[in-house]
């Protein structure tokens, strides 16, 4: 049975150009904004228009009040035509989209000033009505006379102001499109300008080296790419700084690394050649402790390498003090007793807790365990190592065999540095792994000579500004 094949998907759409998307974004959100713009213009238009027509028609009827006088009683066969639209005698006007109309007080009409247009009578009318006049909408004031002898009314096409509002509207409008293709590439140019230095940036950015780790200069930029530059300095600073670790810990590395390499091969040569049964045994018996000393390097520089590139550790779990000293205790028996060496534990008493920290307690054993394997290593022969727990402190103290210089001490620390006259080897990252997981967990490591004069002291304290 073939296997069936499958479809490839379809490739994702590339995400547009933040040039690209600012520019759609106006292009798109321009016309609305002019849209409405203009919906609030025409509005506001319409009300200037109504209000100035409405004005007119009042004036007006008002003017047919004072002119027609009480005397009127009998119809009149109306007012002569307006003048004709396009005459001299016209002007502008369009005297043909006005009405007027005057009634007695029972409903005959006195005056009226067009043919053809009759204005609907109502006897109780006042104010402004609008009506359907043959098919077309107008707009018309009734006036009232005070003694109710008569009614007046003045009206006009809505279509004149229709007209009016958008004569208005229009001349707003045809500007504004006739400049859209300017402001376009208006603002395409102000984009590009302002997205300048992001492409200055980014061209500065392919044109380095690898190994080109200088800050970028921000004294030109923008305050908006300010945070931008200052995180990519911050991050570039991070880069260098692990990039230096790691060379200093490589060439490093490699110069511990030669000369046990360079004694395994002696070595490896002398049990090759041994003849005897005595010969061979002595040479295989240091060729294991060489290889025992490799092994231990390679785990503490590995150990090493990985705390130096640990910027924090989970501070939410109480240690243990007394499981992790059983642990200690334990993984340095085997040396303590081949060196002869006595092994104390002293804890603060019954109703006091002992250094409350918290922290990754793998790394505190490891801590710790560096500190006790270096104090039974350079350890008199047949002394005591003690490891004291208090409230705030923990410290541990032997009895040297020769006690280091005020140099040593101030070197003590570095790493794969080794003071000379130990009778076990030593990798000299001991202390250096201690203090890095002490500096994790907010805590200080000093190293000086005893209270007493007659050996070495490491103590655990907490850092001024570490949190317990």
């Amino acid at each position: 049975m073939s296997a069936e094949r499958e479809s490839p998907k379809p490739a994702g759409r590339s995400p547009l150009s933040l040039q690209r998307r600012l520019i759609l974004y106006l292009a798109v959100c321009a016309p609305i904004i002019w849209t409405a713009a203009l919906a609030v213009s025409a509005q506001q238009a319409r009300h200037e228009v109504d209000e100035l027509f409405d004005t007119g028609l009042i004036r007006l009827a008002r003017q047919l009040q004072l002119i027609v006088g009480a005397s009127t009683s009998s119809p009149s066969p109306g007012l002569p035509d307006p003048p004709r639209e396009g005459t001299p005698e016209a002007g502008e006007a369009d005297i043909q989209d006005l009405a007027m109309a005057i009634w007695d007080g029972k409903g005959r009409r006195l005056v009226a000033d067009r043919a053809g247009v009759e204005l609907p009578y109502h006897r109780d009318a006042t104010g402004f009505t609008n009506e359907k006049i043959q098919d077309q909408d107008w707009r018309i004031y009734y006036l009232q006379s005070a003694s109710g002898e008569w009614l007046i009314a003045a009206g006009q096409k809505v279509y004149e102001r229709d007209e009016m509002v958008l004569g208005l509207t229009t001349s707003q409008v045809v500007p504004w499109v006739a400049v859209l293709p300017i402001l376009l590439l208006a603002m395409t140019w102000g984009v590009r300008r302002a997205l300048a230095p992001l492409r200055e940036i980014g061209d500065e950015l392919r044109g380095r080296q690898p190994d080109e780790l200088q800050p970028l200069d921000d004294r030109r930029a923008p305050s908006e790419l300010k945070p931008l530059i200052g995180a990519m300095n911050g991050m570039f600073s991070r880069i260098d700084t692990m990039l230096k670790r790691e060379r200093r810990f490589t060439a490093d590395a490699a110069h511990e690394l030669r000369t046990p390499l360079a004694v395994l091969r002696a070595q490896w040569d002398v049990v090759r050649r041994s003849q005897g049964d005595d010969e061979r045994a002595t040479a295989e018996a240091k060729l294991t402790a060489g290889m025992e000393r490799m092994g231990r390097l390679v785990a503490q520089m590995l150990a090493l390498s990985r705390l130096e590139a640990s910027q924090t550790v989970p501070r939410t779990t109480d240690v243990r003090w007394k499981t992790v000293v059983e642990q200690v205790i334990d993984d340095c028996l085997e040396l303590a007793d081949r060196r002869r060496v006595e092994l104390v534990v002293e804890w603060p008493q019954a109703d006091r807790y002992p250094m409350p920290l918290l922290g990754e307690e793998s790394l505190i054993v490891m801590m710790l365990r560096n500190l006790v394997d270096n104090a039974v290593r350079y350890a008199r022969t047949g002394s005591t190592v003690s490891v004291r727990i208090g409230e705030d402190e923990l410290a541990v103290d032997n009895i040297a065999e020769v006690l280091p210089s005020a140099e040593q001490l101030a070197r003590l620390g570095e790493r794969f540095y080794r003071p000379e006259g130990p009778l076990e080897s030593g990798s000299g990252l001991g202390i250096s792994i201690a203090r890095r997981i002490a500096a994790l967990h907010g805590l200080r490591l000093d190293v000086g000579l005893g209270a007493d004069g007659s050996g070495v002291c490491a103590t655990l304290r907490y850092a001024d500004n570490g949190v317990r």
